[in-house]
C-alpha cells in the first residue's frame, strides 16, 4: 500500500509496507538528482588551476577516463579531464601512464585509463575474458594456430622487450574482424587477458610489454577473492552513481554480470538506501543508494553557472539512457551513421551550461591552418539565445581551442542555428 505523506521539507517522503515493515523511500527531485551527479562526475568543484598530483585523484573520483582515437578537437581521454581541470594538458596523462605507473590501460565498457591500485580487481575480468576470447576470437579469425601465436609472441616480448603491433606488419591479415594479422590478434588478447600491459604509446599506437614489467609489484602482486571483488565492485560503482539501478551498477565498470549484481544487493539490502530519482519528465525511478546519499542529494550541491563543452564520451552522459532520463538530452554520436542521414554532424559535442544540457556544437581542429573550425551550434528547445549565452559559449570555445593547440577561431556564417 502506497501513501504520500505531506510535509513542509524541500522533498517528499513515500512510505512502502512490505508484509509487516515500513520501508520509507525518499524522493530526490530531478533538479537536485542532476546536480548531485554533477558534482560527483567532478564538474561541480569551482575551476581552479591545479597541480599534477591532483590529477590521480581526479581519474581515481572518476573510477576511469574513456581512451578514444577519434581527435577533431582533441582526444576524448584529454577533452574529460581538461574540462574538469583548465590546467590539465595531455602529457600530464602520458606521465601518470608511463613513468609514474599509477594509471594503466584496459577495459571497463570500453578501452580506459584506470587506477594502478584497481588491477587486482581487474584480474577477475582477465581470467573470465581468457574463456570468453579464446573461442570468439579464434572463430572470427579462423585460425587454428591461435594458441601457436600467443606462445609466438609472449617468447618475443619475454625476450626483446616491448613492442608494437607494426613490428610484425609481415603476417598476412586474417581477413576477420579489423583485417588484424595474427600477431595483433595475440598482442591483443594477452593485452585484454592481463599477460600484457601498455607500457607506453607511440602517436597513438599501443607499445606492448609483459604486465609484470609495467605494473607495480604492489599491485600486480595483489589478490582479492571474488566475494570482495563483487562486493568493491558494486560499492565503488554506487559511490560514483550517486544512484543507480541494477542495469546501472552492472554496466558502470563492466566487470559483473547482473545476477552477480542481484545476488550483491539481496545480500546488502539492510546496507543500502532505496530512493525514487525523478527524471526530467516527472517520472519517479527507484534506485539504490549507499547510507547517506539521498540526505547528501538533498541538501543540494551548487555547480558553477558556466558553460562547458564536453566529449561524447564524457562519464556524465556515457550511460546515453540514464542522461536522457536524468536530462532530457537524447545525444547519439553520428560516427557511424551515413552522411545524408546526420541529424547534426560527424562528431557533435554536448554542452553543459551550469545543470543543464542546453545543446551541441558542431567544431573541428584544422592543425594545419592553425583554426578551430566552429560550424554550427544547435541549442536545445525552450534554450534562450542571449549575450551572455552567446559570451558563455565563445568562453568555452576559446577554452577548446587551447586545448587543441591551435592559434584563431574561424566561426562559420550562421553558426548559431535557432532550436
Amino acid at each position: 500500500m502506497h501513501a504520500r505523506i505531506r510535509c513542509n521539507m524541500p522533498f517528499r517522503v513515500d512510505s512502502l509496507r512490505r508484509g509487516t515493515e515500513n520501508h520509507v523511500m525518499k524522493t530526490i527531485p530531478n533538479r537536485l538528482a542532476r546536480r548531485h551527479l554533477i558534482s560527483l562526475q567532478g564538474l561541480g568543484a569551482p575551476d581552479r588551476a591545479a597541480p599534477q598530483p591532483a590529477l590521480i585523484d581526479r581519474v581515481t573520483a572518476l573510477g576511469f577516463v574513456q581512451v578514444d582515437s577519434i581527435n577533431i578537437v582533441e582526444r576524448a581521454h584529454h577533452q574529460i579531464l581538461h574540462v574538469r581541470q583548465r590546467s590539465y594538458r595531455p602529457p600530464m596523462l602520458s606521465r601518470l601512464v608511463e613513468k609514474d605507473r599509477t594509471l594503466f590501460e584496459n577495459w571497463t565498457h570500453d578501452a580506459s585509463v584506470i587506477p594502478t591500485a584497481f588491477f587486482p580487481y581487474w584480474r577477475h575480468r582477465f581470467a573470465r575474458q581468457k574463456l570468453r576470447l579464446r573461442e570468439r576470437w579464434k572463430s572470427h579469425f579462423g585460425h587454428d594456430g591461435f594458441d601457436d601465436d600467443l606462445a609466438r609472441i609472449r617468447a618475443h616480448v619475454m625476450e626483446h622487450g616491448p613492442v608494437l603491433a607494426r613490428d610484425f606488419e609481415g603476417d598476412k591479415p586474417s581477413t576477420g574482424w579489423w583485417d588484424w594479422h595474427p600477431s595483433k590478434a595475440a598482442l591483443e588478447f594477452l593485452w585484454r587477458t592481463g599477460e600484457f600491459a601498455i607500457t607506453r604509446r607511440v602517436g597513438f599506437q599501443k607499445v606492448y610489454d609483459l604486465a609484470e614489467r609495467v605494473i607495480p609489484a604492489e599491485h600486480f602482486d595483489a589478490e582479492v577473492s571474488h566475494e570482495a571483488f563483487v562486493d568493491w565492485a558494486c560499492r565503488q560503482a554506487l559511490a560514483r552513481l550517486g544512484f543507480a539501478t541494477r542495469g546501472e551498477i552492472a554496466a558502470f565498470w563492466g566487470l559483473l554480470t547482473p545476477p552477480e549484481v542481484e545476488d550483491w544487493l539481496s545480500r546488502k539490502a539492510g546496507d543500502l538506501e532505496t530512493v525514487l530519482v525523478e527524471g526530467q519528465d516527472g517520472a519517479n525511478r527507484r534506485a539504490f543508494a549507499l547510507p547517506g546519499v539521498a540526505d547528501a542529494a538533498l541538501a543540494d550541491h551548487p555547480v558553477p553557472s558556466g558553460v562547458r563543452i564536453l566529449s561524447p564520451f564524457d562519464p556524465l552522459l556515457r550511460d546515453r539512457k540514464r542522461g536522457e532520463r536524468l536530462f532530457g538530452f537524447s545525444y547519439r554520436i553520428e560516427v557511424f551513421v551515413p552522411e545524408a542521414k546526420r541529424r547534426f554532424g560527424y562528431y557533435v559535442f554536448p554542452v553543459l551550461r551550469g545543470d543543464t544540457l542546453i545543446g551541441r556544437i558542431d567544431m573541428k581542429a584544422d592543425r594545419a591552418a592553425g583554426t578551430l573550425n566552429v560550424r554550427a551550434f544547435w541549442p536545445e528547445r525552450g534554450v534562450r539565445r542571449s549575450r551572455i549565452l552567446e559570451a558563455g559559449l565563445e568562453r568555452a570555445i576559446d577554452s577548446a581551442r587551447r586545448l587543441a593547440g591551435v592559434e584563431a577561431t574561424v566561426y562559420a556564417d550562421g553558426w548559431l542555428r535557432d532550436s
